[in-house]
């Protein structure tokens, strides 16, 4: 299958790192021309250059704002007017017992993970609705419909997303324009490691450690490793594709059989 974005312009928010900048660069190799976003105009600068050497003669197009204001979202639209393909990657998360999350937590859990992405739907929603093509997507995770006791705050912004996405769905609704979901569950990104050496025994090779981690703190794993960043990017590519024009309204699983359950 001949996945081919070519002509059509992309964005990939929080996209300086990890999982944004893996579906950066897969789309890249698709031929679409890629908005990598960061808040800082050094971290995107150098995100830039590293994708521009793993994908080269891709057109990469910097886009510095900070997506969880107002102002911010106005910046990314005026830097890319239209785009054809969002991807609302942009996301935070850190471990917090329940009862101790403040109410100023919950707000920025909503601003930046959700919020953020509700306000470029409604900025470029309507123009690929008027041209009659586009792809909307919602990086949500697996802890959307299996909450982390450890960050409830986190479980419940991905969750909201899954709300977003088939409401922003159900609005584009015949007019050639989908909007899906996709859940990622236990990623290799940055801190992964260190994180699971304090688990278990920091001799082991990477690939042992990861499945005596997997089998014993993250027992539902199915495929009993960390998905790889490309492995979600490209789930991601197929949906920002032609070929995934009777795909909308879901909630995609990447997520190595993690959550116990046949549907979301």
């Amino acid at each position: 299958m001949h996945l081919n974005s070519a002509g059509r312009t992309a964005l990939v928010t929080g996209s300086t790192q990890g999982i944004g900048a893996a579906i950066a660069a897969g789309l890249a190799r698709s031929g679409a021309r890629v908005g990598v976003n960061g808040r800082g105009a050094a971290g995107v600068e150098e995100a830039v250059a590293r994708l521009a050497e793993q994908v080269p003669d891709a057109d990469f197009v910097p886009v510095v704002a900070d997506l969880a204001t107002e102002e911010g979202a106005a910046r990314a639209v005026e830097r890319l007017p239209e785009v054809d393909i969002l991807v609302n990657n942009l996301g935070v998360f850190e471990a917090r017992p329940a009862l101790e999350i403040t109410d100023d937590e919950w707000r920025r859990y909503f601003e930046v993970n959700v919020l953020s992405a509700v306000r470029l739907t409604r900025a470029y929603l309507p123009g690929m609705i008027e041209r009659g093509w586009g792809r909307v997507q919602y990086i949500a995770s697996d802890s959307s419909v299996a909450t982390p006791i450890e960050m409830i705050h986190y479980g419940m912004s991905k969750t909201a997303l899954l709300a977003v996405s088939r409401g922003f769905a159900k609005q584009a609704a015949g007019t050639g324009v989908t909007v899906n979901a996709v859940l990622a569950g236990p990623t290799h990104t940055g801190g992964v490691e260190t994180y699971v050496y304090e688990l278990v025994d920091r001799n082991l090779p990477w690939d042992e450690a990861q499945r005596v981690f997997m089998r014993e703190h993250r027992p539902n794993s199915l495929l009993q490793r960390f998905i790889e960043p490309e492995e979600i990017a490209n789930m991601v590519v197929y949906l920002s594709s032609a070929q995934a024009s009777a795909t909308t309204g879901g909630a995609l699983r990447v997520d190595g059989g993690y959550v116990d359950a046949i549907i979301p």
